[in-house]
């Protein structure tokens, strides 16, 4: 039996959400609440009466709309205007937006806060410039010297309730040229706390000559991990959940890091395991002089499709950018697929039609970072290979829903990832290895 953390929340007023509407007064009320984020492509068309997630841009501007006091935000990088990578498209409107509107906040006495990485996708960005001259504070972490990674992580907090995780960057191409999917907790303060110990960290750790504690000091461990997640109510339905990170070098004892939060969502799962992610790789990426074989969570998912019979489907990104060298590993878990042996490891890629945005590069991609199981849902920011689980920055929320009626398990943020999940892998995007054949928008087509 899990200990549990029950979950404080408070009264947010955002401006475009499925809102309850009190009859006798011109004011909205929202419960606390989760909510899937999406950002589909343009010119990417899904059939009638799928599930969509809330779009990417309108929630963002809803937190933006919405915050009194404080409003701390964590990139990659930043690029939300097409100057920044050289690019001339109408596309990046949204993106001119949210900065514009960043920017606005601090006349409105709402303090902000920034943190990116060190190193970082090299740009003409001046968004960061931009932020500071009207008021922003920003601080850059080098995570180069540091960890020898980067700092990957995504997420916003605001006023210390509401929270942002997900794939999507500070970038104009995340809300139109590439495919995104996080999840806003609306209401959560002891959620939006916790996750503010993460970013405090990154906040002093962004400090000249800063370096790492060892031990980190007592503020930044957490009394909710996997052994103790919070514990929400609401119509019924009981959430657990809880806050992953990474690397280990900045997790206190208590963080519950993010590989094992994923081996253990892996391990934990009866029926099936279904992963959407952008890259896939059983080795590390970066490393110097040479990557190194790393088959941790490889080895999870064999395990769980071998052993316990779980059925496994993983939807991989290919894009024109992909990295052909993932292809061997990928025929290597599908080949096990051996259904008379109740063996079900079945894996797709995923490839989001160029059309004519051919001039925008690294977009028109499936960045998604999410995992969804009979048991849980998952949602990251860290690809799976290696190096994202030793050296680099990421975070992960982990969620686990009852609903004791069964019209109310469609209504759970687990079940519609879920319905998400099955809207992907059954749309003309997604491709069986076996079929792929030649794609000029796939790399490992090629």
């Amino acid at each position: 039996m899990l200990n549990t953390v029950v979950l404080s929340c408070m009264t947010f007023f955002p401006s475009q959400l499925a809102l309850q509407r009190i009859p006798s007064a011109d004011v909205f009320v929202l419960s606390p609440s989760m909510t899937l984020v999406e950002s589909i492509p343009q010119h990417m068309k899904f059939k009638a009466n799928v599930t969509l997630g809330l779009p990417l841009v309108e929630a963002w501007k809803d937190l933006i709309s919405g915050a009194t006091h404080q409003v701390d935000v964590v990139s990659f990088y930043w690029t939300l205007t097409g100057e920044d990578i050289n690019i001339n498209s109408s596309s990046d409107l949204p993106g001119r937006d949210i900065l514009k509107e960043l920017e606005d906040l601090p006349s409105r006495n709402v303090s902000v806060r920034v943190v990116t990485s060190v190193p970082t996708v090299r740009t003409n960005s001046t968004d960061l410039e931009s932020l500071k001259l009207k008021g922003v504070q920003v601080r850059k972490v080098n995570f180069g010297r540091l960890t020898k990674g980067v700092l990957h992580s995504k997420f916003w907090i605001v006023d210390r309730k509401h929270v942002f995780i997900g794939s999507a960057n500070m970038d104009w191409r995340a809300l139109t040229q590439v495919k995104e999917l996080g999840v806003v907790v609306y209401n959560c303060s002891s959620l939006a706390k916790d996750l503010h110990k993460i970013f405090q960290s990154y906040w002093e750790m962004g400090q000249s000559n800063s370096s790492l504690p060892q031990p980190w000091p007592a503020k930044f461990e957490t009394d909710i991990n996997k052994q103790h997640p919070l514990l929400v109510k609401e119509d019924n339905v009981s959430t657990n959940l809880y806050l992953s990170g990474s690397p280990p070098p900045f997790c206190p004892p208590s963080r519950t890091q993010d590989l094992e939060a994923i081996l253990s969502t892996i391990s934990e799962a009866q029926h099936f395991v279904d992963v959407a992610v952008m890259e896939y790789f059983p080795t590390t990426r970066f490393g110097r002089p040479q990557s190194r074989y790393w088959p941790v969570i490889d080895d999870a998912i064999r395990t769980a499709a071998f052993e316990r019979k779980v059925k496994i489907r993983m939807l991989i990104s290919c894009g024109r950018d992909s990295d052909p060298a993932m292809l061997p590993f990928l025929q290597s878990l599908a080949s096990m697929d051996f259904p008379q042996h109740h063996i079900s490891i079945q894996i797709k890629l995923y490839i989001v039609p160029v059309g004519n945005q051919s001039d925008i590069p690294y977009s028109r991609v499936n960045h998604n970072k999410y995992m969804v199981t009979d048991e849980v849902a998952y949602i990251g920011t860290s690809n799976w290979s290696g190096d994202y689980f030793m050296t680099t920055a990421g975070v992960g929320l982990v969620i686990s829903q009852h609903a004791p009626h069964p019209t109310q398990q469609n209504e759970t943020l687990h079940s519609q990832l879920r319905a998400v999940f099955d809207r992907d892998w059954h749309s003309e995007f997604a491709v069986h290895l076996a079929d792929l054949g030649h794609n000029p928008d796939c790399a490992l087509s090629r």
